[in-house]
């Protein structure tokens, strides 16, 4: 039975088949459990790990959008310790002069850094050089500094290893006696007696790069914290609303969603959606990338956090949930799912047109509908990779779905051949992937004996390819498609996903074209 890709124009205010048009709803129900309960068969952790990674993909959302959304979260109540000092740790890594800057101007709080910590004090303190006073490290060279302009009030403070202490006069002329300065008993005399040191020009300097806080992160985070939340200090949000400016929105991503909570990321997407209805701006459907904005655009006021979950697995991972389907372990769970993959596919064709997958939902929430278009498009790309397994079968399929289609020169795709290898249809492990490399680099180099024009179609089926694992044969054949204006070479591997994200634009655009006329 040739795969019906619903192409044609849906015929709207047809009502003949209406009726059969709900016997088939219960078909996506029953699809819809049987894929959430694999998603979440051992916790909801990678659901959500997927959610994250889509978003840190958005690619329209402003650099003044993203210093709005986190600045508002890190400020939302009850007060969000754990991110901002996530937050905090990036800064430290990525712009520590930012907030070395400011410890600066705050380097009198610092004595409680070093007070009963005798490693911070040889850590900072003890990197004196025998060049001398240039090759000091920054501590060091801020207490000899200090110590010098100021000997008339510290230098008695200043302990030395040895039978008798240094003049200023003699170290003046061989500062590497420095070298001989007990540091910790010395500091520890700064700490008790000579106070003007903290607030001095001397150890302020020694903190403006901000190496100081790879002594102790964690100290810094919290001494941070304090100043945001219990102080409420004008610079620091400023430096961190600058930080939260200047990095890249998928760098953010990638560092703060995974720890939030679902109630803190459902505040996030909120936030989200109120940035999109903002703009004003028509959707894009052409970019997949833009697809998970189009869902919390239209769906962000109704839409729970596991339909969010359920949606984003559906239009964006879908290879990642024919993993899940490859792996599960329950025979009876995979012939389940075929079944209703293929009882929708063969209803829905009955039914000769798109409109009446989502007619009643135009009328009712966008979400049943978007869900409705997901799950169909997922029973496509599941179809396309079990079935299609030959050339011949990919062009009966463009031509009884309307596809234009040019083959692509065989050498071409010899020539480029494993461009697929990483797909995430490879269900292998990472010792399986190994081994696969090295029998295709055994077969290249027989290969290179061979003239290309003496390789047959079977010789390229025997070729190593990670979609056989799903029942999918290697075609020897690639194709210029229509679909995208004849700009790519699909191949056997990669034209599943293709198809089915294809077929999912397309209806996209004439549901919500249609949606928004009524």
């Amino acid at each position: 039975m040739m795969i019906e890709l619903f192409l044609s124009k849906p015929i709207w205010d047809d009502d003949k088949n209406a009726e059969s048009a709900e016997l088939r709803m219960p078909l996506y129900n029953k699809l819809e459990k049987s894929i959430w309960g694999l998603m979440t068969s051992e916790g909801r952790s990678e659901a959500r790990l997927w959610l994250c990674e889509s978003i840190s993909s958005l690619s329209s959302i402003s650099k003044y959008e993203q210093h709005d959304l986190f600045l508002r979260l890190l400020r939302s109540k009850p007060n969000k310790l754990d991110i901002a000092a996530q937050v905090l740790q990036m800064l430290f890594e990525r712009r520590p002069q930012q907030a070395g800057l400011l410890l600066a101007k705050k380097s009198r709080r610092l004595e409680r850094f070093f007070e009963g910590h005798p490693m911070r004090i040889l850590q900072w303190f003890s990197t004196f050089s025998i060049a001398g006073d240039s090759a000091h490290g920054k501590g060091a060279k801020s207490l000899a500094q200090f110590a010098f302009v100021n000997r008339d009030i510290c230098w008695e403070e200043l302990e030395w290893n040895g039978k008798h202490g240094q003049s200023p006069a003699v170290v003046a002329t061989k500062p590497h006696y420095f070298l001989d300065l007990d540091v910790e008993r010395t500091v520890e005399n700064f700490l008790e007696n000579v106070p003007e040191f903290w607030s001095s020009e001397e150890f302020a300097e020694s903190l403006k790069d901000g190496e100081i806080l790879s002594v102790d992160s964690k100290f810094f985070v919290d001494f941070f914290l304090k100043l945001m939340y219990e102080d409420n200090l004008k610079e620091v949000w400023e430096i961190i609303g600058q930080f939260l400016m200047e990095e890249p929105f998928s760098y953010l991503c990638q560092h703060l969603l995974i720890i939030l909570d679902e109630r803190d990321l459902s505040t996030l997407l909120q936030m989200l959606q109120d940035f999109l209805t903002r703009r004003k701006k028509p959707l894009n459907f052409d970019n997949t990338s833009y697809w998970l904005e189009i869902v919390i655009y239209k769906c962000g006021d109704q839409i729970s956090i596991d339909q969010l979950f359920l949606l984003n697995a559906l239009f964006n991972k879908g290879k990642l949930l024919l993993r899940l389907v490859h792996n599960e372990e329950t025979e009876e769970e995979k012939v389940k799912i075929n079944d209703l993959v293929l009882g929708i596919s063969t209803s829905t064709s009955e039914a000769k047109s798109l409109a009446l997958i989502s007619k009643d939902h135009l009328k009712s929430k966008t979400i049943e509908m978007m869900k409705c278009l997901g799950l169909l498009s997922w029973s496509l790309l599941y179809r396309l990779s079990k079935e299609c397994q030959t050339s011949e079968s990919w062009e009966s399929l463009f031509v009884g779905n309307n596809i234009g289609f040019r083959k692509s020169d065989i050498y071409g795709l010899m020539k480029h051949y494993g461009t697929s290898d990483e797909s995430e249809l490879d269900f292998g492990d990472k010792a399986a992937t190994r081994a696969k490399n090295k029998k295709r680099k055994s077969r290249k180099k027989r290969r290179r004996k061979q003239d290309y024009d003496d390789l047959s179609d079977e010789d390229l089926l025997e070729l190593d390819n990670p979609d056989a694992k799903f029942g999918v044969k290697s075609s020897s054949r690639s194709w210029f498609l229509s679909t995208n204006g004849y700009s790519t070479s699909w191949s056997a591997a990669d034209l599943p996903e293709h198809l089915s994200k294809h077929c999912l634009r397309e209806w996209m655009k004439q549901t919500f074209k249609n949606s928004d006329a009524t």
